[in-house]
């Protein structure tokens, strides 16, 4: 079967052009792999709007969420979406608004599902691996794709003091909530194929539900559109190595610690560098008064949050990226760095250390705070002196960058789909659970 005969019911109740994170990378697997085969999407009606701005007015169904829902969503929203966010514990008590919209997916499609008028199903998102597809029972003829899937990445000892700051201890909610939600399980057992975004959560998967490695596979959510891999001349500052940083401005991104590295530095270095920091958040006061309280102004400018489609420009003008978050599933920003040609500094844990190796950047293993923050000053150093090694780790950054295009990992999706319609993979063996912390 070519891949245009292919009959893909996509369920992605994040998608959506106009905004960031999830949403955005929902949308580019939507719109890539529907380029190359026959894609039904089903996403929720917050999305429409996006869609509709753009013209997109491709074979889409938008899911309409309840009164109550809504005015659940708001309490919860107001209650702990206040000053430093509690994300844990909202993605924990938002999981009805998501149980609702999974129940009408399954109402809407399920009988067609039954019936075998698709020939894949591939639910994208959520991507936090803790969220079950109702739909499932319903693919007895259709095989099932989940994912890709990321998440679960704890903090790393030694940095106690950002996990309470960023409301760890609710984490057990998640915990728990495996043996509470129903059809999580069932999900994990017979999803016909499990895409993995990180190999932190492909091997936390299998080792929780002894997944064989024929239904998982790595594929990393994030990718990088045209736009980044388009050959440009930099625009540089002969008297300055442009040092950047993009992402929220929240504890564990670690922002703070790139701030102290740059006061050690010698002065000689400091007087040769610009740190630019895009993006804003719960830490940017405190960050600022940081920076005035160090005499680092000359050194380190704040930008604050530019849209997605601008941050562009500021890779393209910078030759270092500079982002040691302790923390990070994905870490779209890193690619987009390497595509521009920025040798990457960034902490070694989580999905970002995958995507750097030793021709691309440094990954600083998270020992502790200090030793972070001396790394970090010691590669600054290391890459604002050595202009040759520079000049080559950007040349291998943009290579490795080509791998991570939409197009082409849409491509390989769909090779998957093909695979698992040659395979006639339908009912997969029953596994066993051996719990582990998600």
């Amino acid at each position: 079967m070519s891949a245009k005969n292919l009959k893909v019911l996509m369920v992605a109740e994040q998608c959506n052009p106009d905004w960031v994170s999830v949403p955005l990378v929902g949308y580019n697997f939507y719109h890539e792999i529907s380029q190359i085969a026959d894609v039904k999407l089903v996403t929720h009606a917050r999305n429409r709007e996006g869609f509709e701005k753009y013209g997109i007015q491709q074979d889409i169904t938008y899911l309409e969420e309840s009164a109550i829902a809504r005015f659940y969503h708001r309490l919860i929203w107001n209650l702990i979406v206040k000053g430093r966010s509690n994300w844990p514990l909202y993605n924990a008590l938002a999981f009805p608004i998501y149980a609702e919209f999974d129940r009408q997916v399954y109402q809407r499609f399920g009988r067609a599902v039954k019936r075998g008028e698709y020939d894949v199903v591939h639910v994208i998102t959520p991507m936090m691996p803790r969220y079950p597809t109702s739909l499932i029972k319903a693919c007895k003829r259709t095989p099932l794709l989940l994912g890709p899937v990321n998440g679960g990445v704890p903090f790393p000892k030694g940095f106690e003091e950002t996990a309470k700051k960023e409301k760890a201890s609710w984490n057990f909610l998640k915990h728990i909530g495996r043996y509470l939600v129903p059809g999580y399980v069932a999900t994990y057992k017979k999803a016909h194929k499990i895409l993995s975004g990180s190999t932190y959560t492909l091997e936390m998967l299998k080792d929780t539900f002894n997944i064989p490695n024929t239904r998982i596979d790595l594929l990393y959510e994030n990718g990088i559109s045209k736009t980044f891999l388009q050959p440009v001349q930099k625009a540089r500052n002969a008297d300055k190595v442009q040092l950047l940083f993009v992402g929220r401005l929240v504890p564990y991104k670690g922002a703070d610690m790139l701030v102290e590295a740059i006061a050690q530095l010698p002065q000689a270095i400091r007087n040769r560098i610009l740190l630019t920091v895009v993006g804003d958040g719960s830490e940017r006061a405190l960050l600022e008064d940081t920076v005035n309280r160090l005499g680092l102004q000359n050194v380190i400018e704040f930008v604050g949050w530019v849209k997605q489609q601008e941050t562009v420009d500021y890779y393209r003008r910078a030759d270092i990226f500079c982002f040691p978050s302790i923390r990070e599933f994905g870490g779209a920003v890193v690619m987009e760095a390497m595509a521009c040609g920025l040798p990457c500094i960034v902490a070694n844990n989580g999905g970002i250390a995958e995507y750097v190796d030793q021709e691309t950047g440094f990954k600083i293993d998270l020992r502790s705070r200090d030793f972070v923050i001396q790394q970090l000053a010691e590669k600054i150093t290391l890459l604002t002196e050595n202009d040759r090694l520079r000049e080559q780790m950007a040349n291998r950054c943009v290579e490795k960058a080509h791998e991570f295009e939409w197009s082409a990992k849409a491509k390989r999706v769909v090779e998957i789909y093909t695979e698992l319609l040659e395979q006639k993979v339908v009912n997969p063996p029953k596994s066993s659970i051996r719990p582990v912390h998600i």
